[in-house]
């Protein structure tokens, strides 16, 4: 096991992965964004991979009813992978606004139960969910 994981290491982590840079999706949600295509094109808006997600009536604190203020968006290959994901201990979760996405929910507060291999894993796979397959191909090389 290596050290625990920790919120700093959620940008370390996607900004190492290729073709990727850190930006914004729907409006202003910071997001990290993989370009769409093998090779990156003036244009290109990517696709989001990893959202920090604003605090929002959807996802509240069962104890408080206050929202969330630390939660990060993390895509999954498919409801497979999520389901997997949410069903383990641990601490990805999902609500009902992502009953149809393939997306889990993890506070950076509880980032420390994951070791960083594991989160590695976890935003590798989000972001091969995303990316190109070339891309993908030339990452596994």
């Amino acid at each position: 096991m290596t050290r625990p994981a920790r919120p700093e290491d959620v940008d370390e982590i996607c900004g190492a992965l290729p073709g990727t840079w850190f930006g914004t999706s729907w409006g202003a949600v910071p997001t990290w964004l993989v370009q769409t295509r093998a090779t990156r094109t003036e244009g290109d808006r990517g696709r989001g991979f990893v959202l920090y997600r604003e605090p929002h009536a959807t996802a509240t604190d069962p104890a408080t009813g206050e929202p969330y203020d630390d939660l990060l968006v993390v895509r999954t290959p498919d409801e497979a992978a999520k389901a997997a994901l949410v069903e383990a201990e641990g601490p990805f979760f999902t609500i009902d606004h992502f009953r149809r996405s393939n997306a889990v929910l993890v506070r950076l507060s509880r980032l420390g139960e994951l070791d960083r291999d594991e989160l590695v894993e976890v935003l590798t796979e989000a972001w091969r969910a995303m990316a190109p397959p070339r891309l993908v191909r030339e990452h596994d090389a």
